[in-house]
């Protein structure tokens, strides 16, 4: 049978596979862990991560959606400090739903274009 965990993965490689992040135009990749969440801009070309935002400095009292959308609005300024526009969202094997959504939702009201 297979897990839940091993079928994120799974999704994952399949994705990776495709998806491919330059300079011009990173991988916006979302990680998410039962307490936080993690978002970096990559360039897959030189192997480099040029912003990253996390929920690791926001307060633990508000909810996680919350937080989530926090962090979509800070990788949003990043990216615009980097002179990033546009992104290719890498959902890194989780269902657009629920944080994964509330991220891609403020990073596009923060002015990225996926």
């Amino acid at each position: 049978m297979i897990t839940k965990a091993k079928r994120r993965i799974r999704i994952k490689y399949r994705v990776r596979k495709k998806v491919s992040g330059t300079a011009g135009r990173p991988r916006m990749s979302v990680f998410r862990s039962n307490k936080q969440i993690y978002v970096q801009l990559i360039d897959d070309l030189s192997g480099r991560t040029l912003a990253v935002a996390s929920s690791l400095g926001i307060e633990n009292t508000i909810p996680k959606k919350e937080q989530a959308a926090k962090v979509g609005g800070m990788i949003a300024e990043k990216a615009k400090e980097a002179g990033i526009t546009t992104v290719v969202f890498d959902r890194n094997g989780y269902l657009y739903h629920g944080r994964v959504k509330e991220v891609a939702d403020a990073a596009r009201n923060g002015g990225l274009k996926f």
